[in-house]
C-alpha cells in the first residue's frame, strides 16, 4: 500500500521510545493554578470572577470577548486569589486568573446530550461554550473553524493523528487508550458537513494505532484511515492536506478554501467531551520527556497547573538539563523559568541534558542546496535568511518568504549550522506586522 506524503522534510531522531509505552497518568495540582486570559488566537477572554470568589471545577471564570475568542474554565475548586499579569512559556506577561485549589475538586453539574438530537448550530454552540480551541499549538477557536462560509463545500475532515514532532507521544497514548472518543468526535464534526468524508491520518510508525482505528471504522463508509509516511513535518496542516488529498494551499488561503477542515487528536476528543458530556475543556495530555528526566511519561493535566509540578511528577531531573523546551525540539519554546502554567495549547515539556544548538558555531554557507532540498514549503531558505538579515522585506516577500511554515527543517539539515529558520521567522514577523499596520492605516 502506498504511503501518503509530501515533497521535502527530514528524519530527526524521534525520541518517542522514552514515553510511548507507558499509560497516561492522572496528576493533580498541589498549589495555585494560573489561567492566562490569552490561551487562544483572537481576543483575550474577559474575567467574570473577582478576587475572593469561590469557584467549582468546571465553572466558567472568563468569557469569550468576541467571535474569535474562547471562554476559560476553572479546573479545580478553590478561591480566586488574584487577577494579575503572570509569565507564560513565551516569556510574556499576560493577565491571568490565579486560583488556590482546596484539593476537593467539587464540580458543577454537566448537561449531557444525545448527538442525534442536536442540530448543527447546537453542536457548534456546545463546542463554543466548551472553550475548545486547536490544541496542536495554534489555539484557534474551534467553533470558528467549524463555521466556514460555505459548509457544503467542505469535502474532507482530516484528523491530524500524525504527531510528527520528535519526542511527543501524547496523541499516540490518546489513540491507544481512548480511540473510541477520537472516532466519535470525528463523527460529530462530520455531522456538520453533509458532503464531507473523514480521514484519520496516521504516520506508519504507529501500526498499533492504525489497527485500532481501522477496526473501529471498518463499517463506516464516511471515514477512512490513511497511513502516512513517517517524516517531519508530516503533521503540518498544509502538508497534511496535500499528503491526504493532493490539494495545495498557500499562506493566503485557509484549509476551507481547499474544501478541508483539520483538527488534531486532542481537539477532536475535547469536541466529544463538550458535545456529548457537556464538559468544557479543562484537561489535556502533556508529554514530559527527554534524557534529563528520570521518568518520562504522559500526564493528564489540569490546565493551569505549574510546569515545575510536572517535573516533580516525572521524578525530577536525573541530570541538570542544559535546555528545557515547552513543546517539541523543532518548533517549541525554550524556557528560562519553570514557574509557568500549562495552557490549552501546552503539548510537552522536553528536558535535554545537552543544548546542542548553543554548541553550534555558524559558518559561511557552502551553497550545498540541502536546505532547498528538504524545505516542505518549496522556497529558498538561504536566500530568504539573507534577505531577512539585510532587512530587505520587499525582496523577502517577493521571494515567497510568507510561504515558510517555520518548521525548522532548513536549520536542522544545514551543515554550516546557520540559524536559517530564526532569520526567516524574524523576516516573516516584520512583513506581517507591516501589513497589519498598513491595514490599520487604511481603516
Amino acid at each position: 500500500m502506498p504511503k501518503f506524503t509530501f515533497v521535502g522534510g527530514v528524519h530527526p531522531y524521534d525520541g518517542k521510545d522514552l514515553s510511548k509505552d507507558l499509560p497516561i497518568k492522572d496528576v493533580f495540582p498541589k498549589g495555585e493554578l494560573v489561567y492566562p486570559l490569552s490561551q487562544h488566537i483572537g481576543a483575550p477572554a474577559k474575567a467574570i470572577v473577582a478576587k475572593g470568589d469561590y469557584v467549582l471545577r468546571g465553572q466558567m471564570i472568563a468569557e469569550a470577548d468576541g467571535f474569535v475568542s474562547s471562554p476559560i474554565y476553572s479546573t479545580v475548586s478553590g478561591t480566586v486569589t488574584a487577577i494579575e499579569p503572570r509569565r507564560i512559556v513565551t516569556g510574556d506577561m499576560v493577565m491571568s486568573i490565579v486560583i488556590e485549589s482546596d484539593d476537593k475538586f467539587d464540580e458543577v453539574d454537566y448537561v449531557k446530550a444525545d448527538v442525534a438530537d442536536l442540530s448543527k448550530s447546537e453542536i457548534v454552540e456546545r463546542i463554543k461554550v466548551g472553550g475548545v480551541v486547536g490544541m496542536g499549538g495554534a489555539g484557534f477557536p474551534t467553533h470558528v473553524k467549524l463555521s466556514p462560509k460555505e459548509p457544503d463545500k467542505i469535502e474532507y475532515v482530516i484528523a491530524n493523528c500524525a504527531e510528527c514532532e520528535p519526542y511527543l507521544t501524547s496523541d499516540y497514548r490518546r489513540m491507544m487508550e481512548e480511540p473510541e472518543k477520537l472516532v466519535e468526535g470525528l463523527k460529530i464534526i462530520l455531522k456538520l458537513f453533509d458532503n464531507a468524508k473523514g480521514i484519520l491520518a496516521v504516520e506508519d510508525n504507529k501500526p498499533d494505532c492504525i489497527a485500532k482505528l481501522k477496526a473501529l471504522t471498518k463499517d463506516d463508509n464516511r471515514i477512512i484511515v490513511k497511513e502516512l509516511k513517517t517524516k517531519y513535518p508530516q503533521g503540518s496542516e498544509r502538508h497534511l492536506i496535500y499528503a491526504t488529498t493532493k490539494r495545495a494551499i498557500n499562506s493566503s488561503m485557509l484549509p476551507a478554501d481547499a474544501g478541508c477542515v483539520v483538527d488534531n487528536v486532542d481537539t477532536i476528543v475535547a469536541i466529544y467531551h463538550a458535545v456529548v458530556e457537556g464538559r468544557p475543556l479543562m484537561e489535556r495530555i502533556v508529554t514530559v520527556t527527554g534524557d534529563a528526566i528520570k521518568k518520562p511519561q504522559n500526564f493528564r493535566v489540569c490546565i493551569g497547573m505549574n510546569y515545575a509540578e510536572l517535573i516533580d511528577e516525572a521524578g525530577g531531573f536525573k541530570v541538570e538539563p542544559e535546555k528545557v523546551v515547552s513543546g517539541g525540539p523543532m518548533m517549541g519554546f525554550a524556557l528560562f523559568n519553570y514557574d509557568v502554567p500549562t495552557t490549552k495549547t501546552a503539548s510537552a515539556l522536553l528536558c535535554l541534558s545537552k543544548d546542542e544548538v548553543s554548541r553550534n558555531e555558524p559558518s559561511a554557507c557552502i551553497n550545498c542546496g540541502m536546505c532547498l532540498e528538504v524545505c516542505p514549503g518549496r522556497v529558498a531558505p538561504k536566500q530568504l535568511a539573507v534577505l531577512a538579515e539585510k532587512g530587505d522585506l520587499e525582496g523577502f516577500e517577493a521571494a515567497n518568504g510568507l510561504e515558510c511554515c517555520e518548521c525548522g527543517c532548513c536549520s536542522y539539515i544545514c551543515p554550516a549550522k546557520r540559524p536559517l529558520t530564526q532569520s526567516i521567522k524574524s523576516g516573516r514577523k516584520m512583513v506581517l506586522a507591516n501589513k497589519k499596520k498598513a491595514g490599520g492605516a487604511k481603516k
